[in-house]
């Protein structure tokens, strides 16, 4: 009983592939509008694509070099704390205030 089950389902499903292959196959080749907008979209992201791929293979290296952090710690080379605040958060002669006051 579960075989004729599994075999209908699956002769469903090749059923609607092949009816909708066809239909787009129709709509293909009935050159209106809608479907050369579509072919031009398609050709514009095939071509985007392509592109995208080509320049990745010249260009990734340097992009993948450039925000590679080197060094040790957390965060590559970037240090755990502050090193050095802004004048603007203290005043003139008074000592840096700690996390704690």
């Amino acid at each position: 009983m579960e075989e004729s089950w599994d075999f209908e389902f699956l002769s469903r499903i090749a059923d609607s592939c092949l009816s909708f292959i066809s239909e787009f196959v129709d709509d293909w080749l009935a050159n209106d509008m809608r479907v050369s907008i579509f072919k031009i979209l398609l050709s514009w992201l095939i071509f985007s694509l392509i592109a995208i791929h080509f320049a990745w293979k010249v260009y990734g290296n340097t992009v993948n070099d450039m925000y590679y952090r080197q060094g040790t710690g957390q965060n590559g080379g970037t240090p755990e704390a502050a090193t050095h605040l802004g004048r603007w958060e203290s005043k003139a002669g008074e000592p840096p205030k700690s996390h704690r006051d």
